[in-house]
């Protein structure tokens, strides 16, 4: 029987006080599709500008006024009773882990499918979650809903997402790595026995609004460091969907002294001689119905000012002149394709939408 393709989508944003949760709630203000029926938003207000618990949309992020609707929209504490009474449909989770663990169960014990920014429910495999420290207060319940939850790479499990009640949103740097070798593994084409190296670079935004001694301006500007070496909680993401082990691949992540933005560079041995025509047919190909990924032709990369503030992960490589070294590079905007922008195209594939919707 085919899915039936609703006209629009009642939705709400827990959590959009946050980096992400500001372009999420920019790229859900302008959606086609949402226009007669803007999003909620949730979260928890203090402080000056709050008025029984709400706040302004605006006031919290001003650069979000004048757009459709934005200027007449409050953030409200969040109370699942007044989701029920409004009728919402998906609720987007842009919470801290914890709290999406909680949440998530009640979301779809009230019929709301979810979206989840955080990584509470991307990792099926309990070592690898096991660096978040996450409790759950009926393991088993848990244990069968993480069975269910489906990883939102639209461009790896587009069919599964469309028909998914809890899709996890991926990790930005994840995202930006996983795209670049999945056509690679899934040809056969990486020598894994010479171990892939993977070196991402990103801008402060990745770590959260909230600042830290690293990230602080005096700490990160003018400066490049690597940090979380052989320990960074994106790794599982990567051994899971790439069925790698940790002996095959090596994730060292850098941060940037810039907003926004990631590069990564990747280094594959291919495990026979290649040719530039073979490995971009291999991308190509791949990607041939994927709206969000654009692949350069070589010799051209992809430049972290390619992708800033658009929805985009770009790919590119050059081979070694003896065809068996491949030099991939991947570049996205960590708030957008690696946060706030995949989790549009979640939405869309599960309304039955195009997953490009709102996005080009």
């Amino acid at each position: 029987m085919p899915k039936t393709v609703a006209t629009t989508l009642r939705t709400a944003v827990a959590g959009v006080s946050g980096y992400a949760g500001a372009e999420l709630a920019r790229l859900l203000l302008c959606h086609p599709r949402l226009v007669l029926t803007p999003p909620m938003f949730l979260g928890r207000m203090d402080g000056p500008g709050a008025d029984g618990g709400s706040v302004a949309l605006t006031s919290l992020h001003p650069q979000l006024s004048s757009l459709l609707n934005a200027d007449n929209l409050s953030v409200s504490p969040f109370d699942w009773d007044q989701l029920q009474r409004e009728g919402i449909e998906l609720l987007f989770l842009a919470t801290p882990h914890e709290q999406a663990r909680e949440w998530a169960p009640i979301a779809l014990a009230h019929g709301i499918k979810v979206v989840d920014l955080s990584a509470a429910w991307r990792l099926q495999e309990a070592d690898n979650r096991a660096i978040y420290k996450l409790t759950d207060s009926d393991p088993a319940a848990a244990a069968t809903l993480q069975a269910e939850a489906v990883y939102g790479s639209p461009e790896l499990h587009g069919p599964a997402i469309a028909n998914a009640r809890l899709v996890a949103n991926p990790g930005c740097y994840a995202t930006s790595i996983i795209l670049a070798l999945a056509p690679l593994l899934r040809a056969n084409l990486a020598d894994l026995d010479c171990g892939i190296i993977c070196d991402s670079k990103s801008g402060v935004s990745g770590a959260g609004k909230t600042p830290t001694p690293t990230t602080h301006f005096m700490s990160a500007a003018d400066n490049l460091s690597a940090y979380a070496v052989f320990g960074h909680r994106h790794t599982g993401e990567m051994l899971e969907q790439l069925h790698l082990t940790t002996e095959q691949i090596q994730f060292t992540p850098h941060l940037l002294p810039i907003p926004r933005g990631i590069l990564s560079t990747i280094y594959v041995r291919l495990n026979e001689m290649g040719s530039i025509k073979k490995i971009q047919d291999c991308f190509d190909e791949f990607y041939i119905s994927s709206p969000m990924v654009r692949v350069r032709r070589s010799p051209m990369l992809p430049q972290i000012q390619h992708v800033v503030r658009n929805n985009f992960c770009d790919i590119g490589f050059q081979l070694s002149p003896d065809g068996k070294r491949l030099v991939v590079i991947s570049c996205l905007d960590n708030l957008l394709k690696g946060a706030a922008s995949q989790a549009v195209q979640n939405m869309n594939l599960m309304a039955g939408w195009h997953e490009s919707e709102g996005l080009l």
